[in-house]
């Protein structure tokens, strides 16, 4: 069954859409879906183009994970908001809930992470280890709950697995992450949503902010 888009913003450079829980945004498996293949689909079938779509896929979500996406209509926007990202110049904020509250309830993590091939997850590791690369993001506490605690994390660069893996190598894992030590369910995914987006529109250099509703899951928590 086809996975509808949520989509957040579309003109003639961009599709924004709030991706869903446990759909790959690309590269899966073949005969399963992705996001990028629904996507092109939708803008085949809308606009009546022949052949494939262009579809440039600027940024990414783990399966697991829901929220705002970024996808570029023309390879002159896919380049100019590749650049935007490689450069640092796009604002994203993540919200997560964990198993229990960070202490200090705000603070940037560093770290220094690489791929455990073994284990097929990130790892932490010393600075100077063969692979390894610096992972940095801030967090602070948006609600303390009985059972759980909501973060706001502002990544400051973008690695693999990067908000799980240092999240959990703090004791609070994000729920229903059992990759990275997670105890609790949390069903579709994981209770992790790229909350919103910020970047400069790639032709008209306008400013652009996008905000993901939480998914349904989230609802218990009562954020919104």
């Amino acid at each position: 069954m086809t996975v509808s888009l949520d989509i957040l913003y579309e003109d003639n450079h961009l599709l924004v859409v709030n991706k869903p829980a446990n759909l790959p945004t690309m590269g899966a498996a073949r005969g399963k879906e992705t996001l990028a293949a629904i996507a092109k689909g939708y803008l085949k079938t809308k606009y009546d183009k022949p052949g494939n779509a262009y579809l440039g896929v600027v940024s990414r979500l783990d399966a697991v994970a829901t929220g705002v996406i970024v996808l570029a209509r023309t390879s002159k926007a896919a380049k100019r908001l590749t650049e935007q990202f490689r450069h640092g110049d796009v604002v994203k904020e993540y919200w997560a809930m964990v198993e229990k509250c960070p202490h200090p309830t705000s603070a940037q993590c560093v770290d220094w992470i690489r791929k455990n091939e073994q284990q097929r997850r990130m790892v932490v590791v010393e600075n100077g280890n063969p692979g390894a690369r610096e992972a940095r993001l801030r967090y602070s506490v948006i609600q303390e709950q009985p059972h759980a605690s909501a973060l706001r994390v502002c990544l400051e660069t973008g690695r693999k697995h990067q908000i799980r893996l240092q999240l959990a190598h703090r004791g609070c894992p994000i729920l229903g992450d059992r990759k990275y030590g997670s105890q609790r369910n949390f069903a579709p995914g994981i209770a992790l949503h790229a909350r919103s987006l910020g970047l400069q529109h790639p032709v008209r250099q306008v400013q652009l902010d996008f905000l993901a509703p939480l998914p349904r899951s989230w609802r218990p928590f009562q954020l919104d």
